[in-house]
């Protein structure tokens, strides 16, 4: 018979060996490593406020586990409540025994038992996902360009080093960031600890009177095995609420020209390259018919609406673009039986209200990945339109439904998890 429920620090042995075994490119196998790895399961076990570690038993032995996150996400313009999960490992004698698919199944139920109507994850696989009702969300562009790529602007000497006694303030920039920002979730200072972690790291602030108003964390990376002085600059994170911040950091990157060969810099931005003069990357690759290769891309972070009706209540207080009609919104999810269905929204100048009522001006039908997306603001809705995703019932309501699931910006996720 399985079980599932929550650890606590002294089935932490027991949950690294299957961590270990699961994630090998983490290279804990050595028994310092596998202590390490403990060491911190346990310390966020006591002291993260926002996760929880659960266990899959098989007569009583741990076969499978997780790490739960409560987040405050903003989603479109409001604050809700969603649910992460991450570290999902499966015991290497018991793959393809459900185990995984068991443990998710149990990971949306305790969130929508909870109230909770999102459910956020990276995916190992897309596609295994996907067919849980997760939709993609924005994908990652890695720049690697050349310091002198970035344009001869602002003022770097605002800049100044960070250090620990900063983690406040910089925890308090991101979280205002955060809550003005689709898809951001807020930040405590337990997870910002993590910035000054590794001896590795450098953090340099920008402040404006005094207040700190953006901050950039990086690295340095080998980038020649026969020349040590021969290096990239990673950018871990780069922040900014002013024009005059941003400047600033950028003006401090642009000056590392003479001791960095590039800057290698993942972000969600999709028109990063308009701020480069030469956004091309190292690969000297070009696409038909002269398109100069500026970045790779990848899938990451995916949503899942976990009750239709209950996201809807959450986003009473966003404006649907203004939009005033009666939409019925029927999706299709075989994973989660009960948001199988049909739901009338009644839009009344952008406010969303659940109808009782029947009569409606359009009805779409989707499945709930896609849906996921559309509501976040990851694609638009006349993408699904055009790749037969969505069956609309009257096409003259296309541009309206447009405009009405049109999102500012798409959602942007900034935390690893």
């Amino acid at each position: 018979m399985r079980t599932i429920r929550e650890l606590g620090p002294a089935e932490a042995d027991a949950f690294v060996g299957l961590g270990v075994n699961a994630y090998p490119g983490m290279n804990s196998f050595s028994e310092q490593a596998r202590g390490d790895l403990k060491k911190r399961i346990v310390t966020s076990m006591e002291e993260d406020a926002i996760c929880r570690f659960y266990g899959l038993f098989e007569d009583d032995r741990m076969i499978g586990g997780m790490k739960f996150f409560d987040f405050d996400l903003t989603l479109l313009t409001v604050p809700v409540q969603a649910g992460g999960i991450g570290f999902v490992c499966v015991d290497l004698l018991h793959k393809k025994e459900k185990v995984a698919k068991e443990m998710l199944t149990y990971y949306l139920q305790h969130y929508l038992d909870r109230g909770v109507n999102m459910a956020m994850l990276y995916p190992f696989r897309v596609d295994f996902y996907k067919q849980m009702g997760f939709g993609p969300g924005t994908k990652m562009h890695q720049y690697r360009f050349l310091p002198t790529s970035l344009p001869k602007i602002g003022d770097k000497s605002r800049c100044s080093f960070l250090k620990a006694d900063d983690l406040p303030e910089m925890v308090d920039l991101y979280n205002r960031q955060a809550a003005k920002t689709n898809g951001m979730i807020q930040r405590t200072t337990y997870e910002q600890r993590g910035t000054f972690a590794s001896p590795e790291t450098i953090a340099v602030g920008y402040r404006e009177d005094g207040k700190l108003t953006g901050y950039l964390t990086f690295t340095f990376k080998r980038g020649h095995e026969e020349n040590f002085i021969f290096n990239h600059l990673v950018v871990k994170e780069l922040f900014a609420e002013t024009t005059e911040a941003y400047t600033g950091l950028i003006a401090f990157l642009r000056s590392q020209a003479d001791q960095v060969q590039r800057i290698i810099y993942n972000t969600q931005d999709e028109t990063f390259h308009q701020l480069l003069t030469d956004p091309r990357n190292e690969s000297g690759r070009m696409l038909p018919s002269v398109y100069h290769e500026s970045h790779v891309s990848g899938v990451g972070i995916m949503y899942r609406v976990l009750d239709v009706k209950g996201i809807f209540r959450d986003l009473a207080g966003h404006d649907f673009g203004g939009q005033t009609c009666t939409v019925k919104i029927t999706v299709q999810d075989s994973f989660l039986p009960d948001n199988h269905g049909s739901t009338v929204i009644a839009f009344d100048n952008g406010t969303a209200a659940l109808s009782e009522q029947e009569a409606h001006d359009v009805e779409i039908e989707l499945d709930i990945s896609d849906f996921s997306s559309l509501i976040v603001g990851a694609v638009p809705f006349r993408q699904l339109v055009r790749y037969g995703l969505v069956r609309v019932s009257d096409s003259a309501y296309v541009e309206t439904l447009g405009k009405l699931f049109g999102a500012c910006e798409k959602p942007l996720c900034t935390t690893p998890f």
